[in-house]
């Protein structure tokens, strides 16, 4: 049995040091609101009767999110254009 999409947010998580405060910031970015509740479901053992499965769109959109908190936002076309000349 592989990884689950719990057990991938948990990694990153621990890994970044992430707060619940942070990940809601995080997910800001990509204009995905998650609370802080739904976060405490994703993050309990699997035999918690409030346990919550984290969701291939939830997780996707998380990491997008921590993309531009790590590295920033993508600069736009017109940016790129006029560094390169």
């Amino acid at each position: 049995m592989g990884l689950t999409n719990n057990d991938i947010f948990k990694k990153l998580r621990v890994a970044h040091k992430l707060r619940d405060t942070d990940i809601i910031a995080i997910c800001k970015l990509v204009d995905f609101k998650v609370s802080k509740s739904e976060l405490g479901a994703i993050f309990r053992k699997e035999d918690h009767p409030k346990y919550m499965e984290c969701g291939d769109q939830f997780l996707r959109n998380f990491l997008n999110g921590l993309i531009i908190h790590l590295r920033g936002p993508m600069p736009s076309k017109k940016e790129t254009k006029h560094k390169n000349t």
